[in-house]
């Protein structure tokens, strides 16, 4: 009987302890806000949306819509790169903020590279991408010889994926997202 309760104790020691540890790492594993969802969830202050527009991003079929938004949350203000790509049923939505502006622009200046050595592999099939804090994704394929650049605008669901008509389009879309904040601010 004794042993009995031991091993009883010990198990439920055991199952206790994990549900102890799952708890804690479903807290660490929690989504993670956007940059700009963190931002404008603030209570008790007053919100302001401002857009300003800038050259459709040219895409293999259609365009996507650039804009920037400037957000004054209170006495604070912060400005994000939005491209919209309307699908089917819904817009799906990428929002940037201006330090991941930066470091995408910098990304692309190595992607490119990266791409020139990429065209002559071998492979049946090559990606190549930077993802932000956020999840957006921006890189290329090359699927029998041909690059295709890319931008991915959410981190889940389908047809989130905009196929850039060359990477020229990309750099301007970058380009002029960051000087259109540099000059409102």
């Amino acid at each position: 009987m004794n042993t009995k309760f031991k091993i009883l104790k010990t198990i439920t020691t055991f199952i206790f302890s994990l549900i102890i540890i799952s708890g804690a790492f479903s807290q660490e594993k929690k989504e993670q806000k956007s940059k700009m969802l963190d931002f404008v969830s603030k209570t008790g202050v007053i919100i302001k949306f401002e857009d300003y527009n800038l050259p459709k991003l040219k895409l293999n079929y259609g365009v996507a819509e650039a804009k920037i938004r400037k957000i004054i949350s209170g006495n604070e203000k912060q400005f994000f790169l939005q491209i919209s790509k309307k699908g089917q049923y819904n817009t799906k939505t990428a929002s940037i903020a201006y330090e991941d502006i930066l470091e995408i622009q910098k990304a692309l200046t190595s992607l490119q590279d990266q791409s020139v050595n990429d065209l002559v592999t071998l492979s049946d099939y090559l990606e190549n991408k930077f993802i932000t804090d956020d999840g957006f994704q921006i890189g290329y394929l090359i699927n029998k010889g041909k690059i295709t650049w890319y931008v991915t605008l959410e981190k889940y669901g389908s047809g989130n994926t905009a196929f850039a008509k060359d990477l020229e389009s990309l750099v301007e879309t970058f380009k002029f997202g960051k000087e259109k904040i540099e000059g409102l601010k």
